[in-house]
């Protein structure tokens, strides 16, 4: 295993926030990230150099106020204004926070807005949303999106998904910042609250309207507070927020300059469907795992496939032919079979045949054998060999949420337990109440591949949750797109991220989609967090110096805080990946090179 040691402060804090929220709209628009700087350009594709320091951002620029922070309170937001119906919004609190905290972690003065934005129907909830304002504006906006079935409203004053430790953030940039709650309030459930999907309204704002709303409702406030509207428009998000970033420049092109998606869960009817297939293999009698089977797993996999780019460091980078290679029916752990002596569970240290039944099963594609109204005909399988599942006796402070978003720790079963997989009381939620409408339905009952008489309804719910890859307005307009994606990810697999990039290969053509489009791949990094991999990048910097400067992102690193903090490794352009040059520092980027 990789080895573990002491992180930083703002890393403990942040792992305190993912578990205190137990919700993925933490990881998503408000996930502190442990930052890194981008390379220098180096010729081709050859080795990389060691990271050089990121230049700060310049200062923003005060402007004069057109309305003071406290004039802004009860403001209200005419319908019209809004590109979507709704019965107007208002502003329902407003206050101006002072400077506070120092270095990278400063908060700059500003004028904290919150407000609502009211529904057609009467029936359904709100979309609440707040905007920061600073003082020192930079005539920039950055909209955050949010994560699992969101319900609150993320984190507006912190940074953009897996972003750096080191450098300011959005806000002290001098960015207005705004984010919603997607148009519903959570329940103890969190992101995983589905109870919402009983309204059509407001399920229709989760798919992608509040997006719109939000967005229109905000730019009021910002054309209010400055007298100017933004000169720039991002978005960044990671798994619902990625999928958010990805619809609101498929939808709205026009609003947006460019766009961060982290594990996005952009096809995610058909990822729904894929993980409730996974649910179900898990449910079956002696299938679950426990940790330390899980552990037992993973020591396998880093045994038969770590030093397949060039070097053990814990890493599984060359996951395509570990995934080719590794059969835990057949694979070894420290000389001995991990397949249980005849396929019995017999112990911790090896797996029966109905676990490997079932974790075969995350690995394989799942084929929808009926019409989905978004064209999706399947959902890939997950990396699972080498990915941590949930293995609890690690010590880093990140692990319980690692646990959290993967296996959990109780297997799915009726009634779904709260501590089951992440993907488990998702799933059971969607099914209950977007797609049945009935709390008491046996959601482990219903076929993915085959869900009869509910086929309809959910091919009716993937024109609003799978986002197209038709982005040619995006595109036209001159906006930039970067994607990243974790290796080891068991909630949203990095191989839909792989064929979202491939589709708009074939669209638009290799060299056009150079030209607006990065995608990076990070192994031993699972869903947004990492004790193996914590992986952080200075995206918005990327994004800015692509979209205002027309300088491309080249020679980006990553940056570990939590398995080996302040160990590097190069963002290797899709379908590249690093592999060790075979001398030099195994924690530093400079010693790998990216190959096909």
């Amino acid at each position: 295993m990789t080895p573990h040691s002491t992180v930083s402060a703002r890393t403990l804090a942040a792992a305190a926030c993912l578990t205190a929220l137990a919700a993925l709209s933490a990881c998503g628009g408000g996930g502190g990230g442990n930052g890194f700087g981008l390379l220098a350009p180096l010729p081709g594709n050859g080795t990389a150099p060691s990271p050089a320091p990121t230049p700060p951002a310049p200062a923003p620029v005060p402007v004069a106020a057109t309305m003071s922070c406290d004039q802004l309170q009860g403001m209200t937001i005419a319908a019209a204004d809004i590109g979507l119906p709704t019965r107007g919004g208002t502003v329902t609190a407003t206050r101006t926070v002072a400077a506070s905290g120092t270095g990278a972690a400063a908060v700059p003065e500003h004028c904290d807005v919150t407000g609502r934005i009211a529904p057609v129907d009467v029936t359904a909830p709100d979309i609440r949303f707040q905007v920061a304002l600073p003082t020192a504006w930079n005539r920039k906006a950055l909209m955050l999106g949010g994560g699992g079935f969101d319900g609150s409203i993320p984190n507006v004053k912190g940074n953009v998904p897996n972003g750096p430790v080191d450098q300011p953030l959005p806000l002290a940039r001098g960015y207005a910042t705004f984010a919603s709650d997607s148009g519903h309030q959570a329940n103890a459930l969190g992101s995983q609250d589905g109870r919402f999907g009983l309204n059509d309204e407001a399920v229709r704002n989760f798919g992608g309207d509040a997006l719109k709303k939000t967005h229109d409702a905000a730019l009021v406030l910002i054309r209010a507070r400055y007298g100017a509207a933004p000169a720039r428009a991002y978005f960044a998000g990671g798994s619902t927020g990625g999928r958010e970033a990805l619809a609101a420049i498929q939808r709205w092109p026009a609003d947006w300059d460019g766009a961060v998606a982290w594990y996005p869960a952009w096809n995610d009817a058909a990822a729904l469907l894929g993980g409730h297939r996974t649910s179900r293999a898990l449910a079956q009698p002696g299938a679950y795992p426990n940790t330390p089977k899980r552990a037992a797993l993973y020591d396998a996999a880093i045994e038969a496939c770590d030093a397949l780019d060039g070097v053990a460091d814990g890493l599984i980078s060359n996951q395509t032919l570990c995934n080719a290679r590794f059969d835990p029916a057949t694979a070894t752990l420290r000389g001995a079979p991990l397949r249980c002596p005849g396929g019995a569970d017999t112990g911790n240290d090896c797996l029966s045949d109905a676990q490997i039944t079932a974790l075969k099963v995350i690995d394989t594609p799942t084929q929808l054998r009926f019409p989905l109204a978004s064209g999706e005909t399947q959902y890939p399988g997950y990396n699972v060999w080498g990915a941590d599942l949930g293995i609890t006796t690690r010590t880093s402070p990140l692990q319980p949420t690692v646990t959290f978003l993967a296996l959990g720790t109780a297997a799915p079963g009726r009634p779904m337990p709260a501590n089951a997989p992440y993907i488990s009381v998702l799933t059971d939620q969607w099914l209950k109440f977007f797609v049945a409408r009935d709390a008491n339905f046996d959601s482990l009952s219903l076929d993915p591949e085959v869900p009869g008489p509910w086929a309809s309804r959910i091919s009716t719910l993937s024109t609003q949750l799978d986002t197209s890859t038709d982005i040619s307005g995006f595109q036209a307009r001159g906006g930039k797109l970067l994607l990243a994606h974790g290796l080891a990810d068991v909630l949203v697999s990095s191989r839909a991220t792989e064929q979202y990039y491939q589709r708009l290969q074939s669209r638009f053509g290799p060299a056009t989609v150079d030209s607006f489009v990065r995608y990076y791949e990070v192994a031993g990094l699972g869903h947004a967090v990492s004790s193996t991999f914590n992986a952080t990048w200075d995206s918005l910097t990327a994004l800015e110096r692509w979209a205002e400067q027309g300088t491309a992102p080249a020679n980006q690193v990553t940056t570990d805080t939590a398995g080996v903090p302040g160990r590097t490794r190069p963002l290797c352009d899709y379908p590249r990946y690093p592999s060790y040059n075979g001398s030099g520092d195994v924690n530093a980027a400079r010693s790998f090179q990216c190959v096909n």
